[in-house]
């Protein structure tokens, strides 16, 4: 049942939220502030004149955001009730290049777990129109853990010299950048 509620001109959709749902919604603002996250790794990057590192999770940073607004247009598409949030805390300060990557990494395995608990979710309640929405952003978790632990085994070899893996990142072509057509749609476009 869906109570519509009018706010001056305005019509607002509340309705009773699944677990799944309710997931979903946590989602966008897990997405949302790993888009802050990167901004911030690679703003770090980019002060301490590493352009290939900073390219890199700029483009994350949009890739990120892209996700959130396709959980939106989801949300909208199944006519539930969105909220955008407000981001969490971003950390800022890192002694290395390699813990800026160590927490790429870790990011990007929590952000599976949240995937995988989604598609539990929507499967416990027999929802496959959403368990089926699910499974892109699993393979896309597969894509992104392999590309960070990538890095990181890049990093690692590279050591102080962090040069190494700029030369790595302008040599070689790490993920997609968001540019999967299979991609679910994104609301307002895909920057």
């Amino acid at each position: 049942m869906i109570c519509r509620t009018v706010v001056g001109m305005a019509v607002t959709k509340k309705e009773p939220r699944s677990k799944f749902y309710e997931l979903l919604q946590a989602q966008i603002h897990n997405e949302f502030n790993a888009s802050q996250q990167y901004i911030a790794l690679a703003v770090w990057f980019d002060n301490e004149d590493l352009p290939q590192l900073a390219k890199h999770f700029y483009k994350q940073s949009v890739e990120e955001r892209n996700h959130a607004m396709a959980l939106t247009q989801f949300m909208l598409d199944r006519d539930h009730h969105v909220e955008i949030p407000g981001t969490g805390e971003v950390r800022n300060d890192f002694a290395s290049p390699i813990e800026l990557i160590e927490l790429a990494l870790a990011q990007e395995k929590e952000v599976a777990a949240d995937i995988s608990a989604l598609t539990k979710a929507a499967r416990a309640e027999e929802d496959y129109i959403s368990e089926q929405f699910t499974q892109w952003f699993l393979k896309e978790q597969v894509e992104e853990i392999s590309q960070m632990s990538t890095l990181l085994t890049v990093a690692r070899r590279a050591g102080d010299n962090v040069y190494e893996i700029e030369k790595f990142l302008h040599r070689e072509s790490v993920g997609d950048a968001g540019a999967d057509a299979g991609m679910p749609p994104v609301a307002g476009g895909a920057l």
